[in-house]
């Protein structure tokens, strides 16, 4: 039978050096297709990695001839017996087509099982390494939804492996304006040069199920640095996605976790617009308790952080058996500093002076705290404060620079002159309807 397929294989292999030389493509591909079909089928696996590794090295082979060989070659990779087999075909083809242009797809979705390979055998700081080889975003004629398959894959290992700053570079070759583009109207036909782009595999997921797994793995990215408002923007991604939008028990857990992020998250112009946009959303009003807590957020009233924590601790802790899981270690510590945060900006909307003893009375804190946590927001320039220890008054107003005291002056000194003008003219004007009265 081995007699037989060497024989096969040797006549094949003249044939194949005759149409070689002769530079007929057609007649080249068939015979190193008819080689490699016979390997398969004989079940001779070295043999086939053997020859494989032969029909690509020879002088002067033909790029079509080699890339229909890798292409019929990665469909057996399947039938392969065992693993090792797997590993060393895959292999084999991969280093076949390193280095060549015109198989750089191919080799990206070897490069891809061998990483899944890899990973089943718990060897993930291998697979994120095989991955990270390939830079698919410069692979003209790879599918589109492939491509960020692929990086995502690259994203989704170098988390596993807690490699976080090569995370977020490599989630920066995605622009999630890409997930927003229409699809209908991208289909253009190739102008004559252009490089033909192929079809995604049948395994690549659509565009909008990319999105969401896009948005997952940044929620993951930015968990790991408390990063709340980023957290939030990530599922409000996902809640817009249609098919998440019309599904009550998808959309449900999300705008949860939407609402829970948003108090979390420190004030600032990004967070507020946010929440006020929330706050607009008809589904909210199925969860009156999460309305009514952005409410009380928006409204400019002191928060009794007690009360609230006495309403809300069920929901937090239920939080850990829904979507994404828990609200993370340092959730409850940072929510009370919110609601801190929310009453001192309320009572500096109110007052511009007031004693440090009624501030940590209000915010129902010790006067260390209440000072702390007012230094804190001073420093990171979320409020204008001065605190004068000695009296243990607290300074709400900002300090006026002198360009701007001499305007106000000025502007007071004109509107006092029109009063006067304006006076006069009435006076005069009075004067004038008195004495033709009495002429009359």
């Amino acid at each position: 039978m081995e007699e037989n397929l060497d024989s096969a294989i040797e006549s094949l292999l003249n044939v194949e050096k005759q149409m070689r030389l002769a530079g007929d493509v057609a007649g080249t591909k068939k015979a190193v297709l008819d080689i490699v079909e016979l390997c398969y089928k004989a079940r001779a696996w070295k043999t086939l990695n053997d020859q494989i590794v032969l029909l690509s090295k020879r002088r002067g082979q033909l790029k079509q001839a080699v890339t229909a060989m890798v292409q019929k070659a990665m469909q057996y990779i399947d039938d392969t017996p065992d693993l090792e087999a797997r590993i060393e075909l895959i292999k084999t083809l991969n280093n076949v087509s390193a280095g060549k242009i015109y198989v750089e797809i191919e080799r990206a979705r070897l490069i891809k099982k061998l990483a899944k390979i890899k990973e089943e055998q718990g060897l993930i700081a291998e697979a994120a390494d095989l991955m990270q080889e390939i830079a698919v975003e410069t692979f003209g004629a790879m599918a589109k939804t492939e491509k960020i398959a692929f990086i995502l894959e690259q994203v989704r290992l170098c988390l596993d492996r807690q490699d976080y700053v090569r995370a977020q570079i490599l989630s920066r070759k995605i622009s999630p304006r890409v997930f927003d583009a229409d699809a209908s109207k991208e289909k253009k036909k190739p102008k004559e040069g252009d490089n033909i782009v192929q079809e995604a595999p049948a395994d690549i997921p659509s565009l909008l199920e990319l999105k969401r797994i896009y948005y997952e793995l940044m929620i993951r990215y930015h968990s790991h640095n408390n990063d709340y408002l980023e957290i939030c923007r990530s599922y409000k991604a996902i809640y817009d996605i249609p098919s998440v939008k019309e599904d009550p028990a998808q959309w449900f857990p999300v705008l949860r976790k939407i609402c829970w992020y948003l108090v979390l998250a420190p004030h600032d112009p990004m967070q507020s617009s946010l929440l006020n946009s929330t706050l607009e959303d008809k589904n909210l009003s199925e969860l009156a308790n999460f309305r009514f807590m952005l409410k009380q957020l928006v409204t400019m009233e002191v928060i009794h952080w007690a009360s609230l924590w006495e309403t809300y601790k069920d929901e937090f802790e239920n939080e850990k058996n829904l979507l994404g899981g828990s609200l993370g270690p340092k959730a409850a510590e940072d929510l009370k500093l919110r609601i801190i945060e929310h009453n001192i900006l309320v009572v500096s909307k109110y007052y511009s002076r007031i004693t440090l003893k009624r501030l940590s009375e209000l915010l129902c804190l010790s006067l260390q705290e209440a000072e702390k946590h007012l230094s804190d927001m001073v420093v990171s320039k979320a409020l204008v404060a001065k605190i004068d220890r000695p009296m243990g008054i607290v300074c709400f107003q900002r300090a006026k620079d002198s360009n701007d005291i001499l305007n106000s002056w000025a502007m007071n000194l004109e509107k006092l002159l029109d009063l006067v003008e304006k006076s006069c003219h009435q006076i005069h004007k009075e004067t004038m309807i008195h004495k033709a009265v009495l002429k009359a």
